[in-house]
């Protein structure tokens, strides 16, 4: 995404995360991005812990799991 995107890290930080929430949902209007694409394209912008936690998310639910 060449939009210059928010970068979430993670942590306890519920402003930041609807900062940065807010600020990739902008840029998917603005790219006119359909519902089915918001999931990998919002994933690629987080960091670190963030990244962790939807690496380990993304496989549970591909296994049929619940978060």
């Amino acid at each position: 995404m060449k939009n210059g995107p928010p970068i979430f890290d993670g942590g306890y930080d519920p402003e930041g995360a609807q900062k940065w929430l807010e600020g990739v949902e902008r840029i998917f209007k603005a790219m006119r991005c359909q519902d089915e694409h918001k999931v990998n394209l919002g994933s690629y912008v987080l960091h670190e812990e963030a990244d962790y936690w939807w690496g380990n998310a993304s496989q549970r639910l591909g296994a049929g799991g619940a978060l």
